[in-house]
């Protein structure tokens, strides 16, 4: 499961890399010989949703969100569990949402058959990434909620 959220964190960069160079493009088509392409808008906007959710598994295993780090500090190990344990019920039930509001949109967008407006790409191919990370997140989150409710000792993960 590890290694998933690697890889699909480096999906994720793959197409933050891919945007700045279309942008890039975009911007020196506009600019330096005057024909601005009218694809870039497009692509780069249906491009954000699966770069935004791509590498929300990666920092779950990096334990990279943002905490109050003083107050988990002052807590004593079973306080400290417990709302680590809070947090990562949080993370699940949210990740449950978006989980299936994202399937729910890749479902609609292949059933419906939709594409994009300018590029006609099929919609479906730009929600199913996003979704399957939201999958692996949620899985994830439920993972490592389990992990610390049923840990016998206070230093149950790595970070």
């Amino acid at each position: 499961m590890e290694r998933l959220a690697v890889g699909l964190a480096a999906l994720g960069a793959a197409i933050i890399v891919v945007q700045t160079l279309w942008i890039s493009y975009g911007v020196f088509v506009r600019y330096v010989l005057g024909k601005p392409d009218g694809t870039v808008t497009e692509a780069t906007a249906m491009l954000l949703f699966p770069a935004a959710f791509l590498g929300l598994a990666f920092a779950l295993k990096e334990n990279a969100y943002p905490k109050v780090s003083f107050l988990m500090d002052a807590l004593g190990p079973r306080a400290r569990r417990a709302l680590e344990a809070f947090n990562l019920l949080l993370m699940l039930v949210v990740g449950v949402f978006f989980s299936i509001a994202a399937a729910n949109a890749t479902y609609r967008a292949f059933d419906s058959g939709s594409a994009s407006e300018i590029l006609l790409w099929p919609r479906y191919l730009f929600w199913l990434p996003g979704t399957l990370a939201l999958f692996l997140f949620t899985l994830y989150a439920g993972v490592r909620f389990l992990a610390v409710v049923f840990s016998t000792s206070a230093s149950h993960s790595r970070h």
